[in-house]
């Protein structure tokens, strides 16, 4: 079975090049391909990946010229890739790329028609407490058990990614994937994941209480359409 890793790069120029060399482990199996998806950058993100892609095998690229959201490039991603099995994780190296080996071992175990997350620890204390306070308020909501919504890795089979339907663009795709696989009583497998800080740059939405504010009520919102719609 080949894997597609999908990893949406806005502004990530720095980053790039310890990805790339965190990636190069992962691409010495034929069977895994890792597609960077330039996600409307506006510094010279672009640039860098014309530039190092050649010197890294089965490492490529596709670009969304115009920013449309952290899920917009995932999803632009996931329709480039060619695997059976696809997933994605950040680009910021708060979680090495390499998770996703203990992700496929739980595929080699228990078949494609599974879906897999990473559940991070080694997080700041005030970013788990925020953390466990929205898994439980998804929870209740949702009448599933959403934990860790935004821990990454995120795998599943090329069949899954197919079913979606009217998927969010922005950074409600986490809650969403995870809402529909448990809706389509597909089996959640998670792991452990190390959550460091990041290498460079800075996160786009956890930057300080009013982002955090501005991401909540987006969470919240799309969460009631999810809850209507299974009504």
């Amino acid at each position: 079975m080949k894997f597609s890793l999908v990893i949406p790069c806005y502004n990530e120029a720095k980053n790039i090049p310890l990805l790339l060399d965190r990636c190069k482990t992962l691409t010495e199996s034929e069977n895994i391909e890792v597609i960077l998806v330039d996600n409307g950058s506006t510094d010279n993100t672009g640039e860098v990946l014309d530039r190092l892609l050649p010197s890294y095998r089965g490492c490529r690229s596709t670009r969304v010229e115009i920013n449309q959201g952290y899920g917009y490039g995932i999803i632009a991603g996931l329709k480039a890739a060619r695997g059976s099995l696809l997933g994605w994780t950040h680009a910021d190296m708060q979680t090495d790329p390499q998770d996703v080996l203990s992700g496929l071992d739980l595929f080699e175990k228990h078949g494609e028609d599974i879906f897999v997350k990473g559940r991070r620890y080694g997080r700041p204390i005030m970013d788990v407490f925020f953390t466990v306070g929205m898994s439980m308020f998804e929870t209740v909501l949702l009448m599933r058990p959403m934990w860790d919504i935004n821990a990454q890795p995120t795998m599943f089979s090329r069949r899954f990614f197919e079913s979606w339907e009217s998927a969010p663009t922005d950074f409600s795709l986490d809650l969403y994937a995870y809402y529909e696989a448990q809706e389509q009583r597909i089996k959640v497998y998670r792991f452990p994941v190390a959550f460091g800080e990041r290498a460079h740059g800075f996160s786009h939405w956890n930057i300080n209480w009013a982002a955090k504010k501005k991401f909540i009520k987006r969470t919240i919102d799309f969460s009631f359409q999810l809850r209507k719609r299974a009504k």
